[in-house]
This record gives structure tokens, C-alpha cells and sequence, in this order.
């Protein structure tokens, strides 16, 4: 059966619920900064970790994308669930669009390639593109291994459900400031956080390997996103669950996993088997690039 081949490259006109919903968000991140204390930024970071690092990184992109270890079904659930928390949509369409990115990187039908544009790249292709994440049936064309459950498919369908319920958990436990911070202003930064990895690591940085992209190691976009920096090394093993490949490349989300397999909850971990050259691993299958 041929598959279908799925766009989603390319303008069109204003996603408007997507535009409003943001810039909504992004007037609560502003008004959470006046109401600013040391234990409400503690709850943000901490709700940070959870969504962002433990959703996105961990789950939604090294575990539900790449397959890079398994963990129990309940934890992968778990994960998922954390990653919707981000409102960067559900674990079906996430690992679909991701998936087409990788394939099309950088090249026609790349999603968000900043050849494009830099604010393209960013957030421009969710709002003006055809970022399709309500469209399960579609988006299960790329991710048929998420599709084959009843939870990811509910998920991905009522993604936003997850925050609307924390939301006035949250007025309850510490009023509209703790909501402020632990829903607009975490969100917001987390979503740009994510959206740097989309366009800064495939601008700015240095190449350790000479892939056939544009991706690119930025450290700190890496201590931004657990480790997503890294993402010339990752484009270079996509599958590696590991993507800070030196002793310097601080990799949280690998710290976390690497934990997870000491405990026997994390097996089948993918990792380079690379060879050793001084304070680099260099991979055998790809040349050193030179630094941009």
C-alpha cells in the first residue's frame, strides 16, 4: 500500500486560534512578572522540568520519535502526558511532524527550516503553515506506532486538556500568580525554548559532524531544553539517546535516562559507538565538520 505523502511546508493563511491562543499566553507571561516571587519561579521551573524536560525531551522526541530506549508502558504514557502540558500539541502529531522534519531537513518540505526565514523557523510556521495538530488520521500516516494506541490517539486529540485542568488546580493551591507562572509564563518560555531548537541550532553553533543539513551544537540553547542543543550530534544519530556526545555537552535528559537504566526501567539504549579522540567522540560514519 503506498503511503500517503504528507506537507507541511509551505504558507497559508493565519492560523487564527493558534495566533490568539498565543499572544493571549504571552500577555499572562508578561503579567506574571509583576507578581513575581522566589517559591512561584521555583513552581514554574519545576513545572518546566516536568513538561518540557520530561515530556518533550525525554519523551515526545528521544523516546516517542526516535524510539532511542523503552521504558514501561505506563511511564511512556506518563511521559506523553507531560509533553502535552507544553501545548506544542499531541504525541501523534509531534512525532509526525518531527519525523517529516528529519526526513526533508533543511530541504523542500522541511516544516520550519530557517531557509525560510529565521522567524519562520521559530514560531511563524505554527502560526502561517500548515501545522496540522488536530488532524490525528493525518498525522498517524507518520507515526502508525502511536496510532496503534487508544491513549495517544485520545491525547492527541484533546491535547489542551491537560493544561485546562492544571490551570484552576493551580488558582486553588496559590491563586491567579501561581497560575500566571505555572501555566502562562511556563508555556511561553517553553515553547520558545523548543521553537530554538527549530531555528537557532540549525543557524548558529558549531558542527561536529558534516551532515547533509544545516543542524548545528549550540550550548546554550542546550541549557535551555535538557540537552536539545546538541543537535548536530543528534542529527547525526538521530536514534541515540544520548545527544551531548563529550564530557562538556551537558545533557540532562541523558543523565535522567542513563538513571532510568540503572534502575532496569530503561532498556534497549541507543547510543553511538563512537571512537575516542581526546575530549570529542568523533563517529566513524561522518567527518568532523569544520566549526561554523
Amino acid at each position: 500500500m503506498k503511503t500517503e505523502v504528507i506537507s507541511l511546508s509551505g504558507r497559508q493563511g493565519t492560523n487564527w486560534a493558534t495566533a490568539i491562543t498565543f499572544a493571549l499566553f504571552h500577555v499572562g507571561a508578561v503579567a506574571a512578572l509583576f507578581c513575581f516571587s522566589w517559591p512561584l519561579f521555583a513552581a514554574a521551573v519545576f513545572l518546566y522540568w516536568v513538561a518540557t524536560g520530561l515530556g518533550i525531551s525525554m519523551g515526545y522526541h528521544r523516546l516517542h520519535t526516535h524510539r532511542s530506549y523503552k521504558v514501561p508502558l505506563a511511564i511512556e504514557y506518563f511521559l506523553a502526558f507531560c509533553g502535552a502540558l507544553t501545548l506544542e500539541g499531541g504525541p501523534i502529531s509531534w512525532v509526525a511532524t518531527h519525523r517529516i522534519h528529519h526526513q526533508n531537513s533543511d530541504r523542500p518540505g522541511d516544516p520550519h527550516s530557517p531557509r525560510d526565514g529565521g522567524w519562520w523557523a521559530h514560531a511563524g510556521w505554527i502560526m502561517f503553515g500548515k501545522a496540522t495538530h488536530n488532524n490525528t488520521r493525518k498525522m498517524s500516516k507518520y507515526a502508525p506506532d502511536m496510532a496503534k494506541h487508544r491513549f495517544y490517539v485520545w491525547l492527541n486529540n484533546y491535547h489542551w486538556l491537560p493544561t485546562v485542568a492544571l490551570a484552576p488546580l493551580l488558582v486553588v493551591i496559590g491563586g491567579l500568580p501561581l497560575m500566571l507562572w505555572g501555566i502562562c509564563f511556563r508555556v511561553v518560555f517553553g515553547l520558545h525554548a523548543t521553537w530554538l531548537v527549530n531555528s537557532a541550532t540549525h543557524m548558529w553553533g558549531s558542527r561536529r559532524f558534516a551532515t547533509h543539513d544545516d543542524s548545528r551544537n549550540n550550548w546554550w540553547v542546550a541549557l535551555l531544553t535538557f540537552g536539545e542543543g546538541w543537535h548536530n550530534n543528534h542529527h547525526a544519530y538521530p536514534t541515540s539517546a544520548r545527544h551531548g556526545l563529550a564530557w562538556y555537552e551537558f545533557d540532562p535528559s541523558w543523565l535522567e535516562i542513563r538513571f532510568l537504566q540503572l534502575l532496569g526501567l530503561a532498556t534497549a539504549v541507543r547510543t553511538p559507538a563512537p571512537t575516542e579522540t581526546g575530549d570529542s567522540l568523533i563517529c566513524p560514519r561522518f567527518s568532523p565538520a569544520r566549526r561554523a
